[in-house]
């Protein structure tokens, strides 16, 4: 299977070649936000001059397409996320019957209202959160215009086919020199497939999302194979900034976890980045940490979620994660000088949370206080942020403790942000009163 990343602003993984029998193991995938199968690639497009005739070319570009290999995929994909769905509702049933003692279905029943509820308040919640700063138009093709071609006739071809597949276009389009917007190409290029399969367009209750990414010259046309992003795992409680699943599992991957390493988010906001870690690192220990009580009660409860979620999957009792939830200060842990193995964070940005002045004293002070907790010569860091001139300025005062290896640039909702890993080195940590001929308390 080869794997290319595209450059839409989506952060999808989109696959030019799949074998069929790899479909459910690329759903396994924890890094990758959305998939969608590769119908065509176009590196270097040739736009032409003027409105009018980019817009008749993406109209006739759907008849142009190799899509018969692609469909293949997405059917595979259908019939899997089928039979998933149902040997969920199976084990969801048979796991009630046994803890609700016979209650299982108004139980079920009562849940799953619930779970709806819960879930549309999650969704607005984190798109709201999540709304791109940058200059970009993401739009979807609303189907009225094109349904409306096919109304008068949907009466008299219903005795004649069976079923119409449903479909919308989704139009991701990056890029400052087009002379067209996003729902211009959708509209254009839906049309275009609407005349070639015979579909009937439908904004929500579609059963194939075709996708046109736009990146200045380059463009990709796909067949999503997830509905909904799949960096929305684990967390239910959501905070102001709330990282992404796929997002903390990277940079996790990044500093290399061993069996029995102690790893510790000390601004930890509702545990994003924890709970990752001990549900994929489940033989390490994992310690979140902040200091608003509402970011600890919000991670709490993520955790207890997350183990109720575990108990109904696995139908028994679950011993736990290895996880806690603490109130501090990360300029003065409670933790013993050299006893964190990892820490991993997002530290404030400045912008919803914190400010650009305080983060000129915060950065010295969380790095200083990191570099006591932190093991010599093994421990390390991974700190995500966006303030990257302040961190810069901060670091080049910790070169005796911290030891810069490696830089990772992500976007984080528009905003262009660095992952930065840390190296503790392996000189012991000499507090600043210390140094002066006073006695430490450490």
């Amino acid at each position: 299977m080869r794997e290319i990343y595209s450059k839409a602003p989506l952060d999808c993984l989109h696959l030019s070649f799949l074998p069929q029998t790899c479909v459910s193991q690329v759903h396994c995938l924890r890094s990758v936000d959305n998939l969608f199968v590769v119908v065509k690639e176009f590196k270097d497009y040739q736009f032409k001059e003027t409105k009018e005739e980019v817009l008749k070319d993406f109209e006739e570009l759907a008849g142009k397409l190799p899509w018969s290999e692609p469909l293949k995929v997405w059917n595979v994909n259908t019939s899997f996320k089928k039979k998933k769905t149902k040997r969920k509702k199976i084990n969801q049933n048979s796991s009630k019957e046994k803890i609700d003692n016979g209650q299982g279905d108004k139980a079920e029943e009562r849940d799953d209202k619930k779970g709806f509820t819960n879930k549309t308040l999650d969704s607005r919640i984190l798109d709201y959160y999540e709304n791109p700063a940058i200059k970009e138009e993401i739009s979807t093709l609303v189907g009225d215009d094109l349904a409306s071609c096919k109304d008068e006739t949907d009466e008299g071809s219903k005795e004649e086919t069976p079923e119409v597949l449903k479909f919308r276009v989704t139009c991701n389009r990056a890029g400052e020199k087009h002379c067209f917007s996003s729902n211009e190409a959708a509209r254009d290029f839906g049309g275009g497939v609407q005349d070639y399969f015979k579909w009937k367009a439908d904004m929500t209750n579609f059963d194939v999302e075709v996708l046109l990414n736009i990146h200045d010259n380059e463009i990709v046309v796909g067949i999503a194979l997830t509905e909904e992003s799949l960096h929305r795992r684990n967390i239910t409680h959501f905070g102001p900034t709330t990282l992404r699943s796929t997002l903390a599992y990277g940079m996790l991957r990044l500093c290399a976890p061993q069996p029995t390493d102690i790893i510790v988010d000390p601004m930890c906001g509702t545990g994003a980045i924890p709970i990752e870690g001990a549900t994929e690192w489940s033989n390490c220990y994992h310690i979140a940490g902040d200091n608003n009580p509402l970011a600890v009660n919000r991670a709490a409860n993520n955790i207890s979620s997350l183990l109720t979620k575990s108990q109904i999957k696995e139908g028994k009792v679950s011993w736990g994660l290895p996880i806690d939830a603490v109130q501090w200060d990360i300029c003065n842990l409670p933790l013993r000088t050299g006893s964190v193995d990892i820490i991993v964070t997002d530290m404030p940005f400045g912008k919803r949370m914190g400010s650009k002045k305080r983060n000129w004293n915060l950065y010295p002070a969380c790095l200083r206080e990191m570099s006591r907790v932190c093991r010599p010569g093994t421990g390390r860091a991974v700190l995500l942020t966006q303030d990257k001139k302040c961190f810069t300025k901060a670091l080049s005062g910790m070169g005796h403790v911290w030891r810069k290896v490696h830089t990772v640039w992500v976007n984080i909702g528009g905003l262009h942000a660095a992952v930065y890993l840390l190296k503790r080195t392996p000189q012991a940590f000499v507090h600043p009163v210390e140094q002066h001929g006073e006695r430490t308390p450490w």
